[in-house]
């Protein structure tokens, strides 16, 4: 931070480039919140998160930005998608999911944007780095990760390994318990108790109409 601000009226490629990558970051953000699409919405969230991933290079945090595209879009969205294929969530428009906070979350969200904002401008008023390209931190941060930080980082791999498990185990319906049925509930052939194959009620056992 040794070299004079540049001016306002004349910014530079990165600049401009970045604040492109910001404005496309804040509308698909916006789009996430607003959508009434579950699917849409998840997508969505992957071009917040690319454009992220795209600030972050025009910032020379290659790592950084590499680590968002692997593990925001490569495992979060990923795992989401799975999660409401999984639990088989509505995923079109629905009327009843909308609780009538919206304008409070508005109010909510304006203020805590307006407080971040004041933050960072009173913080870093006057401060000005070039964007020059650097040699990276990806070796430092590796050898940290692995050395200092390698318990965590395998309690992580575990945590992560248990939710994959648990999520295949929740997808199987050829699970069956003691007494014939499969953990959903479900008879023996993967049909509810009160399904027959031909889709109607069970027969009356009592011998009634």
């Amino acid at each position: 931070m040794t070299e004079a601000m540049p001016s306002y009226l004349s910014p530079t490629g990165q600049e401009i480039i970045f604040l492109l990558l910001g404005a496309v970051a804040v509308g698909s953000a916006l789009l996430v919140v607003t959508t009434r699409q579950l699917v849409h919405a998840a997508l969505w969230l992957v071009v917040t998160f690319g454009a992220l991933a795209g600030c972050y290079l025009v910032l020379t945090a290659e790592f950084v930005a590499w680590v968002q595209v692997l593990i925001y879009v490569g495992a979060v969205i990923v795992l989401l998608l799975f999660g409401i294929m999984l639990t088989r969530a509505p995923i079109g428009r629905s009327t009843d999911l909308d609780s009538g906070n919206r304008p409070a979350a508005v109010v909510v969200a304006l203020a805590t944007a307006a407080i971040l904002v004041t933050v960072v401008i009173d913080g870093f008023r006057m401060a000005y780095t070039p964007l020059t390209p650097g040699q990276g931190g990806a070796g430092e941060l590796g050898g940290s990760i692995f050395s200092t930080w390698v318990l965590p980082f395998e309690a992580l791999s575990v945590l992560l390994l248990a939710a994959l498990i648990g999520a295949i185990v929740l997808s199987r319906t050829d699970i069956t318990g003691a007494n014939g049925t499969n953990q959903r509930g479900d008879g023996p052939n993967g049909l509810s108790r009160t399904d027959t194959p031909g889709g109607g009620s069970p027969p009356d056992q009592t011998g009634g109409h």
